[in-house]
């Protein structure tokens, strides 16, 4: 195979005259191009979303973690650009694809957003270009489904162009860590893709891993969710047992966690929420199949998970019967639909699950979360809400108040006060003294 000279793109890169890509501007690409552009690197994000673009070109973030004002410093600047033509990727001399990866109804891998940006830049691919695909998938998709697409455009991956895979690891509202401080894995199609796609991460980012393909970085991303997902699976089959023997997982977890080595805490929950844990396992066994490999733990784990919405409602009518209630009439209140606190990040909640469960029950819903104020129909959920205020006078009206995300700024002592019934799936309300015997743990 023809071997193509890559210098010249390097010594791009290494003078940060590379134009950068960023297909998807979701809470993936929005932070990575940003990243880009405060590296110096001139920046286009191209997405079919044309509020974003909008709002990019504003200066206005549209999501909670990321401020406006660095946004909008880039936006007039020049340096951070936003268009819903993808005939510009032609002009960028690096693409990188960070578009959804979700699971069909039957939980197989839905490649239609990889498939539709594959198509979308075919038609745009030039030589000496770099493309790197970032969404969370299975091991194989950079070879087997985005480079044909790519090479519809008549040239070829290694040779032509260079392409590569390097994983997300995005953690909405995360503190202690962020794009440019999480170790950033690249894997090539070949050696002198993986050289490029190393030395544009490295212009940006703190620190880059190099692995000797895309099918390890691929399935190194998938191991770092399914190792969260079966812990997690663990730690919820072990809380709904202690419900049984009348202990508290969390004190056992919190003693637990003295140890000094040997044993990572994880924390039960409602269920599993985020782009990545509640379908990473679903995508490693689906391929595993090709292989006539059936990953029994793994999917045991996911099952576990599946079904935590389930025991929410569950502990929610044991609850309610507790006070000679029904389930079927009853007035529920929903804190928190954010799939974890502080954030505004709806993807793949737990929330949305418990209050579809509720209602198709006969519950009264409704729910209150302070950084989303609307929920809307879609992927499952159908109904149509807004958040509802929170205060000491509305609280009483509740037949119960589930809380389903810890967000900080909750005062957890005014609900237990306030409220009739609570269940607690979050351990919420672990520093209030007064009013406990209200309180259900699920």
């Amino acid at each position: 195979m023809r071997v193509m000279v890559s210098s010249p793109l390097l010594d791009r890169i290494k003078k940060r005259d590379a134009k950068v890509g960023v297909v998807g501007l979701g809470y993936v690409g929005l932070p990575l191009g940003m990243a880009f552009a405060e590296a110096g690197f001139p920046v286009m994000g191209l997405d079919i979303d044309k509020r974003k673009i909008d709002k990019i070109e504003k200066g206005e973030s549209y999501i909670k973690h990321i401020p406006s004002a660095p946004l909008a410093q880039l936006s007039k600047a020049g340096k951070l650009k936003a268009t819903t033509d993808f005939a510009k990727a032609r002009d960028m001399d690096c693409v990188i694809i960070c578009v959804p990866t979700p699971l069909t109804a039957s939980r197989e891998p839905d490649m239609s957003y990889i498939v539709q940006t594959g198509e979308a830049l075919s038609p745009h691919v030039r030589r000496g270009q770099l493309f790197i695909l970032e969404s969370t998938t299975y091991p194989g998709t950079t070879e087997e489904v985005l480079k044909p697409l790519l090479e519809k455009s008549g040239l070829k991956a290694g040779s032509d162009f260079h392409l590569a895979f390097s994983p997300e690891r995005e953690d909405p509202g995360n503190k202690s860590f962020n794009t440019k401080t999480i170790p950033k894995i690249v894997g090539g199609y070949s050696p002198e893709c993986a050289e490029v796609a190393c030395a544009l991460y490295g212009s940006a980012l703190k620190e880059v891993v190099p692995v000797s393909s895309t099918r390890v970085a691929e399935l190194a991303k998938l191991l770092e969710n399914i190792f969260r997902c079966v812990n997690i699976a663990m730690v919820n089959e072990m809380k709904m047992l202690c419900d049984r023997m009348n202990v508290d997982v969390w004190e056992v977890i919190q003693a637990a966690s003295t140890k000094p080595f040997g044993f990572m805490p994880f924390y039960p929950g409602p269920g599993l929420g985020g782009h990545c844990i509640p379908i990473d396992p679903f995508y490693l066994t689906w391929k595993a199949r090709e292989y006539e490999f059936h990953t029994k733990f793994i999917e045991l784990a996911g099952e576990v998970n599946w079904q935590m919405p389930y025991y929410v409602v569950q502990r929610t009518m044991e609850a309610l019967n507790s006070q000679r209630k029904t389930l079927n009439g009853s007035k529920v209140l929903c804190i928190g639909a954010a799939y974890k606190k502080d954030i505004d990040d709806m993807r793949e909640s737990p929330s949305l699950r418990v209050m579809t469960l509720l209602k198709e029950k006969g519950a009264d819903i409704e729910y209150h979360d302070p950084y989303v104020p609307e929920l809307h129909k879609g992927h499952g959920f159908n109904m149509e809400l807004r958040s509802v205020p929170l205060n000491a006078e509305t609280l009483g009206q509740y037949d119960a108040v589930l809380i389903l995300t810890d967000h900080s700024n909750i005062d957890y002592g005014m609900v237990v006060a306030k409220s009739r019934v609570i269940v607690d799936t979050r351990n919420a309300t672990r520093n209030v003294s007064k009013g406990r015997e209200k309180v259900t743990k699920a």
